[in-house]
Formats: C-alpha cells, structure tokens, sequence
C-alpha cells in the first residue's frame, strides 16, 4: 500500500531490469478490487493466455533479482522461446494446444521464419500457445527425442494437445503462414 516501501522499491528496481514487460504499481483499492489482487501482491498477466500468476511481497523476502525471476518464469510470450526458465511457464499455461517451431536459430532463415510464425500465432491467441525450440541447446534434445525428430529433419512443427498428448509432427523446409494455419486448423478440429 506504500509506494515508498521496499517492496515498491524491489518492485522499480526490477521494473527497470525487464524493459520489454511493462510494469505498474498502484495502491489504489479499486485497482486492487478490479483486478482481484492483493495488497503487497505482485501480479503478472498473460495476454496470451488470458491468465496470471501471483507473487506475495509481504514476507520481505523477495528483492528485485527473485522478482525477475518470477517474471522470467511465468512470462508468455506472442512466442515463447522454450528454455530450463520459460519452461515453468510453459508447462503452467492455461492453454491446452500447443505448436512448436522446432529450429535452428542459427539459421540463415530463422529470422523470415520467425516472422511468420509470429505473423501465425497473432491468430490463434487465446487457443494456442506459440513456443519456439532452439535445436542447439543441449537441454532441448529430449524434446526433439520425444517427437522422434533428427537433426537433418528441421525445421519442423510440432503441435500437440496438453491432457491426452496426442500429437502431429510435420517437417517443413520453409515455414509459411498458411502452412501454420492449416496445421493448427486441421490439429484443432
């Protein structure tokens, strides 16, 4: 409730580390009211899901550093890039559909790829959770395993239903949006 206690100070210092996630503090009980929050909680919304995740402030035992990490972990992305922090949130997310872009970031064409797989998950928000997978790091080799992938056969997409694990994988030498589209369309129906 005091916007010079400590708390609110962790709060600025952290807000200041995470440019690209926009911060607010209020102290106002109808803020509070409106969104359900509680006094000396922080709490991060998720557009892409269309949920959040709470953090209690009041022990004092939460400095800037654990607050980022919090956000780190709990944030959702148009595009998720899948990684031992992001994976909490991920596994957390309330969407049941999953698609991933399975690639090399190294790529030459990672970036037109990555370009339209945005373009693709600015249609689906709110049904399907966009994750990317970087084929380079070591502690995403058990995803690519797990979908019987081989290097050679990226990029690829992988979507899958969260509950049942049922799931398409298809290899792709060129992403395109329609190509998106008519996985998650056929996937979700």
């Amino acid at each position: 409730q005091d916007p010079q206690s400590p708390g609110a100070e962790q709060f600025r210092r952290a807000a200041g580390q995470v440019a690209e996630v926009p911060f607010g503090l209020s102290s106002s009980a109808a803020v509070l009211s409106h969104y359900g929050a509680a006094e000396n909680t922080v709490v991060l919304f998720r557009t892409v899901d269309n949920d959040h995740r709470d953090l209690d402030m009041s022990s004092g035992e939460v400095d800037d550093k654990k607050l980022i990490r919090f956000v780190r972990m709990n944030e959702l992305r148009l595009v998720t890039e899948y990684n031992p922090v992001t994976a909490i949130g991920v596994m957390q997310s309330s969407l049941q559909f999953n698609l991933l872009l399975i690639t090399d970031k190294m790529s030459p064409k990672h970036p037109e790829h990555m370009r339209k797989f945005r373009a693709a998950a600015e249609l689906y928000k709110g049904k399907i959770l966009f994750i990317l997978l970087d084929s380079n790091l070591q502690s995403n080799e058990r995803v690519l395993s797990y979908f019987q992938l081989k290097k050679s056969q990226l990029p690829a997409l992988a979507i899958f239903h969260t509950p049942d694990d049922e799931h398409e994988v298809v290899a792709v030498d060129d992403i395109s949006i329609e190509r998106v589209q008519d996985l998650c369309n056929r996937f979700l129906q």
